[in-house]
């Protein structure tokens, strides 16, 4: 065995088959890791790939999981081409994915100079309504890298709505997926003082009590959807209030607009 399979299950229990290796996360976050260590992402890409091949895959780390990690790890060593076969091949096997092949196949798309496919991806995923807050989120991250703000202010804001589920009514933004680009509904515009506040305040007790991966998940949006926001030149609305309101809720906190992008 190489030194990359250290850990893994082999052996008795795989039938006539001693030298197959189960595909599991933790094998491959331990490659992740590595390659992140010594900026090796080529070595780890390949291994990464050979075992997505050949390995034995599991309903915990199914096979496509393992390509479209791959992929990634193709696109940290600036080999695109590379990273879309894997991303084609998570696509062709069908299996379920922590995230879409679809935009890691659009991202290394635009690295090979190919947007009408990159984009003909984007419009599938647009059309098909989407019902995942990280997929919003990982879509407008990678419009906001081609500078198409308001595009990616348009999912960032559905990913937003997405999380609250309705929580919030149009009075607090939730009128905003479609014309968010245009400024959306304000709650006393910017530099109001305590009436923004109480705006802000009042928006977040309406939030629903939400698990701490979707908290997570919602405060990553809000940053980036207040930054592209304040890159367009818009001034402040009721979602932006809320990386004010919800200190209480999960720890969130107004961000400026020049931090860095999270993710």
């Amino acid at each position: 065995m190489t030194e990359f399979t250290r850990g893994v299950e082999t052996g008795s229990g795989l039938g006539n088959f001693p030298g197959v290796v189960v595909l599991t996360r933790d094998l491959f976050d331990a490659i992740e890791f590595d390659a992140a260590c010594s900026g090796d992402h080529r070595t780890a890409a390949q291994q990464m790939s050979d075992l997505a091949a050949t390995g034995t895959q599991t309903d915990a780390f199914p096979r496509s999981e393992a390509f479209v990690r791959a992929g990634e790890q193709w696109l940290l060593a600036d080999d695109p081409a590379a990273a879309a076969t894997g991303f084609r091949s998570a696509l062709a096997d069908g299996g379920p994915a922590l995230s879409d092949p679809r935009v890691p196949l659009a991202r290394a798309l635009f690295l090979m100079e190919r947007p009408a496919e990159a984009e003909a991806l984007i419009g599938q995923l647009e059309s098909e309504q989407p019902r995942d807050p990280r997929l919003c989120d990982l879509v407008a991250e990678l419009l906001v890298e081609r500078s198409d703000l308001p595009r990616a202010l348009r999912w960032a804001t559905v990913g937003v709505e997405l999380c609250l589920g309705g929580a919030v009514g149009s009075d607090s933004g939730g009128s905003d997926s479609g014309g968010s680009d245009s400024g959306g509904s304000d709650s006393g515009g910017a530099g109001s003082g305590g009436e923004d506040t109480s705006a802000a305040v009042a928006a977040a007790e309406r939030l629903p009590v939400l698990p701490d991966g979707d908290r997570t998940e919602l405060q990553l949006l809000l940053r980036l959807r207040y930054r592209v926001r304040n890159d367009l030149g818009l001034p402040e609305d009721s979602y932006d209030l809320l990386l004010d309101g919800l200190g209480g809720l999960g720890g969130l906190s107004h961000e400026p607009a020049g931090t860095p992008d999270v993710g």
